[in-house]
């Protein structure tokens, strides 16, 4: 009798044990490259994104949303450690030979999914180093074919489908809107969309360039400009048609209510004081999430971060990891409107391609503070994917205006920057130092250090950037003799 119910009692906990493994929600982890707030459940009133409307409309939609680096490299880094770039190594692009820590390699968001038992898989870019450090099942690396929307929406149809006896992680990356030009293409500049303005018919009806098509952060105007950022909303809205289909097939075949979806952009648009900067057009994106069974349809004013991604998947899928990580599992606010959150959100630089220009940012709910690290040494890069605002922002109908000073300021960053969202939301007035805002800017400065510290910033120590400069050097120095066979 008594090897008889230890024998049902054995039997009861591997089915708890099955029961358990086949309620862990599936993860469809969905990004946009290159995408700001330019979608309409954002308000934005250029375009309608009825796809990513119905998501937000049955999931949560965050209001304020940080990547951790502008720039795509790092940012990727980040969702995929829960780690800041100055923590996880992973400084600028893989081309700057710039990459993850060893002791992280094997700490990777798809790497801890896999030991857990999920079944992983890809499509589009992976964009972080060394790619080995990320165990895939299966992959759709092509960068063009991420901008075949049918084709994306097939390959991630056939990877669900055939995630059957276990839970499935699918990271889906859509080319749409970063801006490229094909290889061996002379005719296009990097930042020309009109090539590709549809692609395979998607969208069919195209947006024109008109006074709607100017970005605020920006505000230059001119016709050439409203014609790259006509292109630029022409590819958002293929990738909200392309998400539509992705999450067609997801109902199609029955994971809706079971599938945990993140949506994000893993940085601003490719334009000036957008992408490659601190500004908010740099690091404010969309993020949209859906957990069935814990997330309530609302808007939240939780200030999140994509480094809280990797928590927020761990915790769905029950997974553990000895790393202490920079983020938080979002289930808190997910669930509860009020929920007690963070008081203050963090963003960073170090490069893109080049130069080291090393910046932190931190706001609270209206305060926002920049400090360039090397204000004085060195200054930031002009060029962002061949945008011309700032070349613009050089004529003389800007003289005296507050867009010609922000662009200087982007342009000759100083050391600190300080600006009051609420009345300046695009930052365009740099308040630091004025002696009305003197506690607030104290208060800034005082939160970021203590940040710093916590996250153990190795630019904390000056001596970081010119021996981390001369590292890089060296190895792109070897990499280029390598090719050359020298």
């Amino acid at each position: 009798m008594k090897i008889l119910t230890k024998i049902i009692a054995s039997a009861l906990l591997i089915q708890v044990a099955v029961y358990a493994q086949e309620q862990r929600p599936n993860v469809l982890f969905i990004t946009s490259d290159d995408l700001g707030l330019q979608l309409s459940c954002y308000g934005d009133e250029v375009i309608e994104t009825p796809n990513l409307d119905a998501l937000a409309a049955s999931g949560v939609l965050f209001d304020v949303a940080y990547v951790a680096q502008a720039s795509c490299s790092p940012s990727r880094s980040a969702m995929l450690t829960g780690l800041y770039p100055h923590a996880n190594g992973q400084y600028g692009l893989t081309a700057t030979t710039t990459s993850l820590h060893p002791h992280l390699r094997d700490a990777t968001l798809p790497n801890i999914l896999k030991r857990s038992g999920y079944r992983t898989g890809i499509i589009g870019k992976l964009h972080v180093d060394p790619g080995n450090s990320f165990q895939f099942d299966s992959r759709l690396g092509n960068y063009m074919d991420a901008l075949e929307m049918k084709l994306v929406a097939e390959r991630s149809s056939q990877f669900m489908a055939e995630s059957r006896d276990q839970p499935f992680f699918l990271m889906v990356n859509y080319t749409d809107p970063h801006a490229y030009r094909p290889k061996g293409n002379v005719s296009n500049t990097i930042g020309d969309w009109s090539f590709r303005d549809s692609v395979k018919g998607i969208p069919e009806t195209l947006v024109e360039p008109s006074e709607k098509t100017v970005l605020p952060f920006q505000r230059i105007d001119t016709p050439e400009q409203r014609k790259r950022v006509a292109g630029y909303y022409n590819s958002v809205k293929r990738m909200d048609i392309g998400v539509g289909m992705l999450l067609d097939e997801l109902k199609r075949l029955g994971h809706v209510d079971n599938t945990l979806v993140i949506f994000v952009g893993d940085h601003g648009p490719p334009f000036n004081r957008g992408k490659v900067s601190v500004y908010e057009g740099g690091l404010r994106v969309p993020f949209i999430v859906r957990w069935p069974g814990v997330s309530k349809p609302m808007r939240s004013d939780a200030m999140v971060s994509t480094v809280d991604i990797l928590p927020t998947i761990l915790d769905a899928a029950g997974a553990t990891t000895d790393i202490e990580r920079h983020g938080q599992s979002l289930r808190p606010a997910l669930e509860k409107a009020d929920a007690p959150w963070r008081e203050y959100l963090v963003g960073e630089f170090h490069m893109h391609g080049s130069p080291w220009f090393p910046q932190r940012a931190i706001r609270d709910d209206r305060y926002k503070l920049i400090h360039n690290l090397l204000a004085d040494s060195t200054k930031p890069s002009g060029q962002v994917d061949g945008d011309i605002a700032y070349v613009v922002s050089r004529e003389a109908r800007y003289d005296g205006t507050q867009i010609r000073t922000a662009f200087d300021t982007y342009a000759n960053p100083p050391e600190f920057e300080f600006y009051d969202l609420e009345k300046d939301p695009w930052e365009f007035e740099n308040l630091a130092g004025k002696f009305e805002y003197a506690a607030v800017e104290a208060r800034l400065k005082a939160a970021l250090l203590g940040w710093r510290h916590e996250t153990d910033d190795p630019a904390l120590d000056p001596s970081f950037h010119e021996r981390t400069m001369k590292e890089i050097q060296d190895r792109i120095s070897a990499r280029r003799k390598k090719i050359l066979n020298l």
